[in-house]
């Protein structure tokens, strides 16, 4: 058992791990960010209907939702150096592999969440654009005050599901050379000959975080609760 598996190299291997995290969070945080940005854009733009960008926001959100994110990055990582240096005559050997990471993870997110905003705002009754727009306010400011924040309370589940699931597919950017805590587990096993303490610490951060990601949105999901829970009705009473 103690070649199979070693508590000292388990310990040994720990911080060495650890020290990569930050890449795995910087990919979330950054392609969730502007993920969200765009997949709002992307909601309006299918919702109003604008004739031949409708159409390929169409094509763009098929592709993403129907290939597995693995060819995506692999399409990014690939075609994008190609197209750049077709078109513009850009070197792009130089990039950091992280960036065609960004652009892949982010496109992937856009057209997962558009969905969950366009069907978000279209369950908010009618019946409120049409007060608000009454009551004096622009197309703009009924959207951003008053449409907006209902649709993101309703998305809210679905949002919060998918930034786990992205925290999760984080692992597969050590394809391309990105090394984050897979690749640096892959590096320590093919050094040592011994894989099985790394990755087992691998699972554990990715559980770690997991549950940890779901706090914050048990503690949103009450404070934006339509009903109180009835303790809290009869603590205030």
């Amino acid at each position: 058992m103690t070649s199979l598996f070693s508590w000292k190299r388990f310990f040994t291997n720990l911080p060495k791990l650890l020290i990569t995290l930050p890449v795995t969070l910087e990919i979330v945080l950054v392609t969730y960010t502007f993920g969200v940005i765009l997949a709002i854009l992307i909601a309006t733009v299918r919702i109003k209907k604008i004739p031949v960008l409708n159409q390929l926001i169409a094509i763009f959100i098929s592709f993403e939702r129907d290939t597995p994110l693995l060819v995506q990055m692999l399409i990014s990582y690939y075609g994008i150096p190609m197209l750049i240096s077709a078109i513009f005559k850009i070197d792009t050997r130089r990039w950091s592999r992280i960036i065609f990471v960004f652009i892949a993870y982010t496109a992937n997110v856009s057209a997962f969440l558009s969905e969950v905003f366009r069907a978000a705002i279209l369950s908010i009754p009618k019946g409120q654009t049409d007060a608000a727009l009454a009551c004096g306010l622009t197309n703009k400011q009924c959207f951003i005050r008053i449409i907006l924040p209902q649709a993101f309370r309703i998305a809210l589940p679905n949002m919060w599901t998918f930034m786990i699931s992205l925290f999760k597919s984080t692992s597969l950017v050590y394809m391309i050379g990105v090394v984050d805590i897979i690749g640096r587990a892959q590096a320590i096993g093919s050094a040592t000959s011994h894989s099985l303490e790394s990755y087992v610490i691998v699972a554990l951060i990715f559980v770690v975080f997991s549950l940890l990601l779901q706090l914050p949105y048990s503690f949103v999901e009450r404070k934006l609760s339509f009903c109180k829970p009835k303790k809290e009705v009869e603590n205030e009473i």
